[in-house]
């Protein structure tokens, strides 16, 4: 980074943009294996907070890297640049007073720790979407696991890619034990909780 930049103070602070929408702002950072329901999840929230006249907005895996990331591939350091730079827009939408819903398998743990330590105490929800990998590859929705069985996708997290599962998750839901309604209705809970909403 240049030591020519200084970061520009707005007027309007994070704190006012919360006054002004009644709710708090910050990350949830859905994270597991693809197919495990993280981008139907995070959409079933956003759809309740805004049924809430409640600030908020989804940042997807594939939505992202079809602009923003567009010129990273998918080894481990294009991986963790993807997510890096996914954590800084984050940031500025919680910020904003927004909350964001993260949807990003994110297969280090260092790189969710990392943008949860970027973020202020409390502004930072990890959700572990966890699902065997078996019932994710049998699920397939977007035919990826196929491409990657036929060799035509390599390096794939959890086939030949490592995954690291969340140690300290605030929340796990289990998409093959419950519903995507009810894993969003136990999300939902949990911003109640901990005073988001």
């Amino acid at each position: 980074m240049s030591s020519n930049l200084t970061w520009h103070q707005t007027t309007i602070k994070k704190e006012d943009y919360r006054k002004k929408n009644a709710h708090s702002s910050g990350v949830i950072w859905l994270t597991g294996l693809s197919g495990s329901g993280k981008s139907t999840i995070a959409n079933i929230v956003n759809q309740k907070l805004y049924e809430k006249s409640l600030q908020s907005y989804v940042l997807d895996g594939d939505n992202v890297r079809h602009g923003l990331n567009n010129d990273l591939g998918f080894n481990d350091s294009d991986r963790q640049e993807n997510i890096r730079r996914v954590g800084e827009v984050a940031k500025l939408f919680a910020d904003s007073g927004t909350i964001v819903l993260a949807s990003f398998i994110s297969p280090f743990q260092s790189d969710r720790d990392q943008i949860r330590q970027s973020l202020d105490e409390g502004e930072f929800i990890e959700v572990f979407v966890s699902c065997p990998l078996g019932e994710c590859e049998d699920r397939d929705p977007k035919g990826i696991y196929k491409k990657v069985r036929n060799g035509v996708i390599p390096s794939f997290t959890g086939i030949d890619s490592p995954y690291e599962e969340p140690s300290n998750s605030e929340i796990v839901v289990y998409t093959n034990q419950e519903s995507e309604e009810e894993s969003a209705d136990r999300i939902i809970q949990l911003l109640k909780d901990k005073r988001w909403i």
